[in-house]
């Protein structure tokens, strides 16, 4: 039986590695992306010795030419992609609109939006070619709600939102489904990418209480993934337990 092929975005740390050992480990050989070489090579090398096929493609989502010409230099054993996991994406920052940073801005805009757009573009028609596929974006639940100083953030997650929504009616007449997935706090580089780099103040968004996990977000991709061909998973939104909206948690 022949195994199916998932490409994952940001597969070198957080809910996008996570995501990528999930479904190697349910029968997926797998397309790895990122930036950081050093660190696409070490996962790589990890998900050989554990028996996975992989391909590792080192870009910038952010860059469109870039995306393109990987996307379509694809190895011909690899170009018939059942799953593509627009996981790639950041927060830059946290500041009122007046004083916030073009610089963050426009590095969120680019990741979160037009990355998840070239993606998409270059990859849809693959499964369009094949009248199958299933397309996940990872939303935000700052894709569903607005919190103080997430301003810009928040924007591109609702651009995921619609874009997801926009998606699953183009899509629909080449059997191509189309899933979100909405995490609440979970605990990756996230915040220290947020905070440029700051783990002390990073680590104190999780203080006292239990955060998601990379593996709670990869266990939700999975399931959506195995449903039944009839079967489509629209929209997913997971909180911490003990989180109620994007900023109101109960802390010990």
């Amino acid at each position: 039986m022949k195994r199916k092929i998932a490409l994952i975005t940001g597969a070198t740390s957080g809910i996008g590695e996570a995501t990528t050992w999930r479904l190697a480990e349910n029968g997926y050989d797998v397309i790895i992306t990122g930036r950081r070489n050093e660190r696409l090579k070490d996962v790589k090398e990890k998900l050989q010795k554990a028996g996975t096929r992989v391909l590792a493609l080192c870009f910038d989502v952010r860059v469109e030419f870039e995306v393109k010409s990987a996307i379509e230099n694809l190895p011909d054993d690899w170009k018939k992609i059942d799953v593509l996991v627009n996981n790639a994406g950041l927060a830059a920052g946290l500041s009122t609109l007046q004083e916030g940073d073009t610089g963050d801005w426009n590095r969120m805009i680019d990741t979160n939006v037009k990355g998840l757009l070239y993606m998409t573009r270059y990859v849809s028609p693959l499964m369009i070619k094949q009248e199958k596929g299933h397309i996940i974006n990872i939303g935000s639940i700052a894709g569903k709600e607005v919190y103080p100083n997430g301003n810009v953030y928040c924007a591109t997650k609702h651009a995921v939102d619609a874009l997801t929504k926009g998606m699953r009616i183009d899509m629909l007449k080449h059997n191509i489904k189309v899933t979100q997935v909405c995490p609440g706090a979970v605990e990756t580089e996230f915040s220290i990418v947020r905070f440029h780099g700051d783990e002390e103040r990073a680590a104190k968004v999780y203080d006292g209480f239990d955060n998601l996990l990379a593996d709670d977000i990869a266990d939700c991709i999975l399931f959506a993934v195995s449903r039944p061909a009839h079967v489509n998973i629209n929209d997913m939104i997971v909180m911490p337990t003990a989180q109620a909206t994007a900023s109101l948690f109960y802390k010990k």
